[in-house]
């Protein structure tokens, strides 16, 4: 029979192989679009129609780049790799070092990665309605301006040892070690709540930009593919964002060894998982596609080939097509 103890194992580890699992496939993911995005800038040298669309394949390249390393970056979360695949190499790490581990995986996670791929797209939901698209380096000035901030702050709070005197733990500890049946230490990682204040004024701040650029872009926007796109977007930011944060403050009701932890934690994975998901397909891949769709219907009309009278409207929907396709 099983006990209250072992049940609970079954289920933090499920959700660990559930994570592995998620995050492989995000990083196949991330490689498809990757390929994508080195497709277009390639072809995009010997083809004049593609230079425009190929304008914005650094900041498309940045937006991957991220969550590549937030999905990476998220496996230090979980004991199971950390077990297997980290302490075997490194068998001289200690618990001070390992809860040092999670401090890292927190303040990259919570003060970098995550909040530096939602500022890149965006910059990409801005950019979609300019007639003139700005360089690439506005997106890394941007996220610079913007996450240097956050990320100092996660920094500090974890790795300052005054503030560990001055509040109590739940503020700033970002790991607990548990024992098992076995007398077996294990060190779990967890959000400590001035972290999470910090993220979450943070995701306030990026609500309220991300309505107002959502708002002016469909507002814009005429083309109904993009405009459906959009739509999808912001039904993914404006749900999953204020669930993360919502879950990242409940899960402090529990000790990181529990199951409701874990669950609550799992939810914060997957909610950025979507939206990190949803972000490559809309704003990288299905873009580049249309690009590379456009490039042919744009040969059409560049073609010396007369159009008759009738397919004049065939020949202003191209032209449309060519027009609306953006970030």
């Amino acid at each position: 029979m099983f006990n209250i103890d072992s049940l609970s194992l079954i289920l933090n580890s499920a959700f660990d192989l559930a994570s592995v699992s998620l995050i492989t496939g995000l990083l196949f993911l991330s490689l498809v679009a990757l390929a994508f995005v080195f497709y277009l800038h390639l072809k995009s040298r010997y083809s004049y129609h593609l230079q425009h669309f190929n304008s914005l394949w650094a900041v498309r390249f940045l937006l991957v780049f991220l969550i590549t390393l937030w999905a990476l970056n998220d496996l230090l979360r979980l004991p199971i790799v950390r077990r297997r695949y980290l302490y075997p190499f490194f068998p001289s790490l200690d618990l001070s070092q390992q809860a040092n581990l999670c401090k890292l995986h927190v303040a990259l996670s919570l003060g970098l990665f995550e909040p530096g791929f939602l500022v890149v797209l965006l910059f990409l939901v801005n950019v979609s309605i300019k007639k003139n698209t700005p360089r690439g380096s506005w997106a890394i000035a941007f996220i610079s301006v913007t996450c240097l901030p956050i990320l100092s702050l996660q920094v500090v709070v974890l790795f300052t040892s005054t503030i560990e005197g001055l509040l109590p733990p739940i503020f700033w500890r970002g790991s607990v070690v548990s024992k098992s049946s076995h007398e077996k230490e294990t060190v779990f990682c967890s959000y400590p709540l001035m972290n999470t204040l910090i993220f979450g004024a943070f995701g306030i701040w990026y609500l309220i930009g991300f309505s107002l650029s959502y708002y002016k872009a469909v507002t814009l926007v005429i083309n109904k593919g993009l405009r459906t796109r959009l739509y999808w977007l912001a039904f993914a930011v404006m749900v999953t964002l204020p669930l993360e944060i919502v879950a990242l403050a409940l899960s402090l009701l529990w000790k990181p060894e529990e199951t409701a932890f874990a669950a609550f934690v799992f939810l914060v994975f997957f909610t950025t998982l979507v939206l990190a998901v949803v972000g490559e397909g809309i704003l990288v891949i299905r873009p580049i596609t249309d690009s590379l769709a456009a490039s042919e219907d744009a040969c059409q009309l560049s073609s010396g080939d007369q159009w008759r009278p009738e397919e004049e409207g065939r020949r202003q929907e191209l032209m449309d097509r060519i027009i609306s396709i953006r970030a």
